[in-house]
């Protein structure tokens, strides 16, 4: 044990806000040195009491061994404090862990509030501070959980409810079962499509179960064909749709059809918020070792406390008429790539969005 102590291993009993091993002249006047002063006086003096003690004794007994007599003495008393301070440390230690009990047999009800006050031993703080991490995740992830649901219900709610009141219309006849009603239902069935799908994409991406199927792609070409997909929407709407992509860029290493649903999603959302006459532009350029893509608009912009809530589930503006999963399945397929996404918004002046995917020569992707 001493040789480990010696290669730099803090043994159990080292205080942890103190360095180990200590450097050179810290014993001197340290928290160690008082420490053993304290013991070792306090071993002295309880052994010089406890000889005197029974030295008195078989003094008064008439006992010859006045020597032998106080040595026994004192040993039994050390004996008898050691198994005092034992007892005692046991008795705290069951006190700790039957509290961490009671509380698992409270979070086991289903009080996932339930925490436990961080005291005692380092090993007890340890386990303490372990399980109030544990709680404090698993209250999290409940919250999380009841949102959701209310959030999938309340998504659903609308395209179902448009969806049943046509048929029943249709049924009833009320309405005619011509091609315009019939479209009006189909359309709310691709809603209802888009969005299973599109929960389906976000629980795999952030279970870490999506599959991606990876080769290099040409970010210009990438840009350039997803741009002009999105003409058809952008020149109705009065909107100028650029792309502005060098030539020379490096092959991005990742699924091309991932790829084009990032980009994709950002755009649509950038049209969506941007008012006649307005623009949006898409850019790229080398950042070794990814290249970064950009999307701006010039739309209304984002207030500062809502720039960072774009990307959660569900969070969309009061106008917005989507979803609000577009950006958080963004952000997941971003990240299952192994690049970083990031908004920035000014408002009355617009929004710039940009992520990364990482170059085909990568360190840790496959080539």
């Amino acid at each position: 044990m001493r040789d480990g102590w010696e290669h730099g291993r803090r043994p159990p009993w080292w205080p942890e806000n103190e360095p180990f091993p200590p450097r050179r002249g810290e014993w001197r006047g340290g928290p160690m040195r008082r420490m053993f002063m304290v013991f070792a006086l306090f071993t002295m003096l309880a052994l010089v009491g406890a000889t005197v003690l029974f030295w008195t004794i078989a003094s008064a007994l008439g006992a010859s061994d006045f020597l032998g007599n106080g040595i026994r003495g004192g040993l039994i008393l050390l004996l008898l404090f050691a198994w005092l301070v034992a007892a005692r440390s046991v008795r705290r230690l069951a006190a700790r862990v039957d509290e961490v009990i009671d509380a698992i047999g409270r979070v086991a009800d289903g009080n996932l509030t339930t925490r436990v006050r961080e005291r005692g031993s380092r090993g007890t703080r340890a386990l303490a501070r372990a399980f109030n991490t544990m709680t404090t995740r698993l209250e999290a992830g409940e919250e999380q959980r009841r949102r959701l649901l209310a959030d999938v219900s309340h998504e659903l709610r609308t395209p179902l409810s448009v969806v049943q009141g046509n048929l029943e219309a249709l049924v009833d006849g009320v309405h005619p079962a011509d091609e315009a009603h019939l479209l009006a239902i189909l359309d709310e069935t691709k809603v209802l499509s888009r969005l299973v799908e599109d929960l389906r994409t976000l629980s795999l991406a952030e279970s870490g179960a999506l599959a991606l199927h990876r080769e290099a792609i040409d970010v210009a070409v990438l840009v350039r064909e997803t741009v002009d997909s999105f003409a058809s929407q952008a020149e109705p709407a009065g909107i100028r749709l650029e792309a502005e992509v060098p030539t020379a860029l490096p092959l991005v290493d990742a699924d091309p059809v991932r790829a084009r649903e990032i980009l994709a999603n950002l755009i649509a959302n950038a049209i969506r918020y941007t008012p006649r006459g307005g623009r949006v532009s898409v850019d790229a350029r080398a950042e070794h070792p990814a290249v970064a893509i950009e999307v701006r608009d010039t739309g209304a912009g984002i207030a500062p406390d809502r720039v960072d809530r774009i990307f959660d589930r569900f969070y969309k503006s009061p106008e917005s008429r989507g979803a609000g999963l577009g950006l958080a399945i963004a952000k997941q397929l971003v990240e299952a790539h192994g690049g970083t996404i990031t908004a920035k918004s000014v408002l009355g002046e617009g929004t710039d969005i940009r992520f990364t995917l990482p170059t085909e020569t990568s360190p840790g992707q496959p080539g």
